[in-house]
């Protein structure tokens, strides 16, 4: 039977979105499968603030009455107004080992794209910079992320034989923490600390971080991200979206925030222990035992996710990395954590690259986002 389209116009059809993507991997062990609650928050309009502005539309394929596939399209007007360009963007893109559905999925994102005035399609993306991008096409052997997708390898050849080329790579980094943080380090950090009057805070709870710093956290990833491939500006309603989602759950001794004289957050890391066993064991559902494996993730971990990292533009090779690690790298030698994994990072963003050069580190994954013109 021929491969049939149909687009999702319910909440329980975007259930179905969700689901298929997490049941196409449930006998993965590599897999690390979202949450269905929070693909639900990020999918719906009126919870998601970027469906305020961008247009999205979710489609399903069926073969013989069965869903074999799933694509979003999007169209995020505030990245082609920054970046000069109308492109539309194709995200939670999913689908069996098959060329017919592959390519119906696709056919489907570009009779969209092309209907609202798009002369490109680039993807996987999401709505902003801190949705899944890429597709991985190096690295099937390596556990996946919470904030990065795992795909089959077979994805790359589909999206080739439909004649969609790269467009950008990025990297991801798997460190090797060292049992004893070299001094010379620690004496690096003081200079720099010294030099530009700065300070590594000291929290003592997650309400401390998210009332005095959050708002500015957000600040500077808007500024020190803005160069970065597909990045968009996040409004006020993003910020306080994506506090709420990522700042009720974390471990304060994983966080390292650098400020000023005036208080004004200058450079940041936040890692967290890693989700992926917890979310293979969760299968899609936090109750009622997904949070309790959460849990013991942030607690029993060997491997720690490093998130987000971003240092001012006035402060960028200078030094001020040293400071964050030599807060960070003790306490998760302390915390029993053997390996640290990076989020991925543009292969042309050099400067984060080069940070792992003082660490025993290999670049394990590798995922790729590719472009069609339309």
């Amino acid at each position: 039977m021929s491969v049939i389209i149909r687009e999702v116009t319910s909440k329980k059809e975007l259930k179905k979105f969700i689901w298929f993507g997490i049941n196409l991997y449930k006998d993965c062990k590599f897999a690390a499968p979202p949450l269905l609650m929070d693909d639900l928050l990020n999918l719906t309009k009126g919870k998601n603030p970027a469906l305020d502005f961008c247009e999205a539309g979710y489609f399903l394929a069926y073969k013989n009455d069965k869903i074999v596939g799933r694509i979003a399209a999007i169209i995020n007007p505030v990245a082609n107004t920054t970046w000069d360009q109308k492109y539309a963007r194709f995200g939670w893109v999913d689908f069996i080992d098959d060329d017919e559905v592959s390519k119906a999925l696709f056919d489907t994102a570009i009779s969209w794209s092309k209907a609202n005035g798009m002369t490109s399609i680039h993807g996987p993306l999401g709505f902003t910079d801190f949705d899944h991008e890429g597709t991985l096409i190096d690295g099937f052997d390596k556990p996946g992320t919470l904030a990065a997708i795992y795909n089959y390898p077979y994805y790359s050849r589909h999206i080739e034989q439909y004649g969609f080329v790269k467009d950008s790579d990025w990297r991801e980094y798997l460190i090797t923490i060292p049992e004893e943080f070299p001094e010379k380090y620690f004496r690096i950090a003081e200079i720099v600390k010294q030099k530009y009057k700065l300070t590594a805070l000291q929290f003592k709870s997650r309400k401390q971080v998210v009332d005095n710093y959050a708002e500015k956290i957000f600040d500077l990833l808007n500024l020190s991200y803005q160069h970065l491939y597909g990045f968009t500006k996040l409004n006020e309603k993003q910020k306080n979206f994506y506090i709420q989602l990522y700042f009720s759950f974390f471990r304060i001794d994983t966080v390292s925030i650098i400020v000023d004289e005036k208080d004004e957050v200058v450079a940041l890391g936040i890692a967290m222990p890693s989700f992926t066993k917890a979310l293979q064991k969760a299968k899609g559902h936090l109750f009622p035992f997904g949070w309790y494996y959460m849990l013991r993730a942030l607690k029993k971990n060997d491997l720690v996710d490093l998130y987000l990292m971003a240092v001012h533009p006035d402060y960028q090779n200078k030094g001020v990395n040293s400071i964050m690690f030599a807060e960070l790298m003790p306490r998760f030698a302390k915390n029993g954590y053997k390996f640290a994994e990076s989020n991925p990072e543009l292969e042309s963003n050099t400067r984060m690259s080069s940070q792992w050069g003082s660490f025993e580190n290999v670049n394990h994954k590798t995922r790729r986002v590719y472009i069609k013109n339309i």
